[in-house]
């Protein structure tokens, strides 16, 4: 059977046919199972390489640290990240076999992958150091209305949240700017250009060193949810199951939950 189509040029797509599609991930595992084997033997242990892909977010605030930790419990698998938007991890995840998985916040993800949950966050409202809404009692989406905001692009998860809890109350907020990126955001904010609403950790490291002001907006807007895509029904190879295991919540130390399917 035909496994793969030869093409000239810049390769747009899968050079895969469907049947190889099937075929690729029987292989990988026939591979990966070879050099199980051969380690058994006490033959030379080859690293293993697995690609992740996730948004900029989570790369910068989760990922990173996280690799680092990896690398340091598994020194034979490599992990090599790419950052993309949501979207765009969802595609890739549906048509590169070469992507393991994706770390992403799915707004809708496709029935032909499965989500498996790290964690949730809450939003919150940045203003400029000295904004009047920094020293408010309360603050409420029917105060932002009429302010400049400078939100995320559209498409993106966490900018639907925010206009779903807006249009939910029957507001029309002005929006100034909008750009892929939350650190870009917290630059725009403390440079006077407007206010922001953004999902942050708890750790206080996407506005650590920044003159701008937090508040929460816990309970008005639907958190956001992260965590990982795989292809349904594809069996893992074992590189990618261990960086999942070593990712999800119940496999942290002191952690009392497991992941949500």
């Amino acid at each position: 059977m035909e496994l793969y189509r030869k093409s000239r040029g810049l390769r747009r797509a899968s050079p895969l046919t469907e049947q190889g599609r099937r075929f690729l991930p029987h292989a990988l595992a026939f591979l990966e199972r070879a050099a199980q084997l051969a380690e058994l033997g006490g033959g030379p242990t080859e690293p293993r390489e697995i690609h992740v892909a996730a948004t900029q977010y989570l790369i910068l605030y989760v990922l990173i640290d996280a690799v680092r930790r990896f690398h340091a419990a598994f020194p034979n698998i490599q992990v090599r990240l790419s950052n993309h938007t949501e979207h765009e991890i969802e595609e890739a995840l549906l048509h590169d076999p070469e992507l393991a998985l994706g770390v992403a916040a799915p707004y809708e993800s496709s029935a032909e992958l499965e989500y498996l949950h790290l964690f949730s966050l809450d939003w919150s409202l940045i203003t400029p150091a000295r904004h009047r809404l920094a020293r408010a009692r309360e603050v409420g989406l029917q105060h932002l209305v009429d302010l400049p905001l400078i939100l995320l692009e559209r498409g993106s998860t966490g900018r639907q949240h925010i206009m779903d809890a807006f249009h939910g109350q029957g507001l029309s907020p002005r929006i100034d700017m909008e750009t892929t990126n939350t650190e870009i955001i917290v630059r725009m904010v403390e440079a006077g250009l407007g206010v922001s609403i953004v999902p942050l950790m708890p750790s206080g490291a996407v506005t650590r060193g920044h003159r701008v002001r937090v508040r929460s907006l816990a309970g008005q807007i639907r958190p956001i949810h992260s965590g990982i895509l795989v292809r349904r029904g594809e069996s893992l190879a074992a590189a990618s199951r261990a960086f999942i295991d070593f990712l999800l919540p119940s496999q942290r130390p002191g952690a009392t939950t497991g992941p949500k399917r």
